[in-house]
């Protein structure tokens, strides 16, 4: 995890639950030019949400701590990027990682249009949602249909392989050597809380990616859709995250 956190309880606190769930935080660094990053989550009854992010101290990751974790970065074997950080800083890491032949994955989130054309021709894969994917185009995504067709514009930007999640219907995923849509289904789940499902897939998938490189990619999303519809029916983002130990062991 390279990011920043502010020297504030909140920080503090991140710090700790990095520490307990193992995740390193050698490359976290804490500042007291900005707060914590906090994002404001509303809930309705049916499990959707609505977020306000405000980025706080992540803003001020920078060339510098790109460059102090380059010997990590370029040895990984899954890079994730995403747009929590300065979208600079975030292309900054793609390059290092795909010059050292790092597999990467970009998850354009929260999106920005007009997006550096470097985004899509470094990225392996190009993971957004129903939202992103049209802050991205200016195409409305409301089908699998629609899906297909914002991958086929996202692949004539550069990229290799793109993945359009489209919550409780699943993902679809387009690709330079495969350039039909492939719809794949999720399975049906009483949502409590969405909050946070398109990270558990993508975090799921970077997992996959890593450690079960010979798996089909349409098998990577499907046992990635199956732990992210896991995740929505509990509340909260990463307290619903569920461990390796109480996941089907045939997901592994």
């Amino acid at each position: 995890m390279i990011c920043k956190v502010g020297k504030d309880s909140f920080g503090n606190e991140y710090i700790e639950n990095f520490k307990r769930n193992e995740i390193s935080t050698e490359f976290v660094g804490q500042t007291e030019d900005a707060a914590t990053g906090a994002a404001s989550i509303i809930v309705n009854s049916e499990g959707e949400n609505v977020i306000v992010i405000v980025p706080g101290a992540n803003l001020l990751v920078d060339s510098e701590d790109l460059k102090r974790a380059a010997d990590v970065i370029c040895k990984a074997k899954v890079i994730v990027c995403q747009l929590e950080i300065t979208p600079a800083t975030s292309l900054e890491a793609l390059k290092m990682a795909h010059a050292s032949g790092v597999k990467t994955l970009f998850n354009p989130a929260p999106a920005q249009a007009d997006l550096h054309p470097q985004f899509y021709t470094l990225s392996d894969i190009l993971c957004c949602n129903e939202t992103e994917a049209e802050i991205l185009t200016g195409l409305p995504v409301g089908n699998p249909e629609d899906a297909g067709k914002v991958g086929s514009l996202l692949l004539e930007r550069g990229c290799k392989l793109v993945i359009v999640t489209l919550g409780a219907e699943g993902c679809v995923m387009i690709s330079k050597e495969d350039p039909i849509p492939k719809h794949v289904p999720a399975g049906k789940v009483k949502a409590m809380d969405t909050t946070g499902a398109g990270d558990s897939f993508v975090g799921a998938l970077a997992f996959y990616l890593a450690y079960y490189p010979n798996l089909s990619m349409e098998e990577m999303i499907r046992k990635s859709n199956f732990i992210a519809s896991v995740s929505v029916q509990a509340p909260g983002t990463q307290s619903s995250y569920p461990y390796r130990k109480d996941l089907p062991q045939d997901l592994f």
